[in-house]
């Protein structure tokens, strides 16, 4: 009994994965809903979901008096935070991170915590102002690690 009991546990945690791997592709091929936690007037956050919905994002908001703590439990670091957290297929976006890069995230799947683009540079999405425009990374990045991943 005990051997067919640890067989079933087996194969229901087989099933189980296989289910959630499945589950995962097909969230990352459509990769449509993102939770964006954000400050309730912040207008540059705004700007950057219209920019998500407008490429088909399905964004739900979470406005939040302070940020910190959510930040510091996601596990953003100090270094790379911006004005607002957003978690797209299992993963962070941190600021004003191009829609094509998170697209190419979830398209590529790397091992990491997620990307991000610190600070609030002039012209990245939701960050428009007069047609003027610094360059910027775009970071991928993981809890020891960090990469550029994009440069605008």
């Amino acid at each position: 009994m005990m051997n067919k009991t640890k067989s079933l546990g087996i194969s229901l945690l087989a099933a189980g994965a296989l289910i959630l791997s499945t589950l995962m592709v097909s969230s990352t091929a459509h990769a449509t809903k993102m939770l964006v936690h954000k400050t309730p007037l912040c207008g540059c956050c705004r700007l950057w979901v219209n920019h998500l919905e407008a490429e088909g994002f399905d964004v739900e908001i979470e406005d939040h008096e302070n940020l910190t703590s959510v930040k510091a439990t996601l596990g953003v670091p100090l270094s790379l935070q911006s004005c607002h957290t957003a978690i797209v297929g299992g993963y962070l976006i941190e600021g004003h991170v191009p829609v094509e890069d998170i697209r190419r995230l979830l398209e590529e799947r790397p091992d990491a915590f997620g990307l991000a683009v610190p600070g609030m540079p002039l012209g990245s999405p939701g960050m428009e102002v007069d047609g003027r425009k610094q360059p910027y990374n775009v970071v991928l990045f993981s809890q020891n690690e960090q990469a550029v991943f994009a440069i605008h």
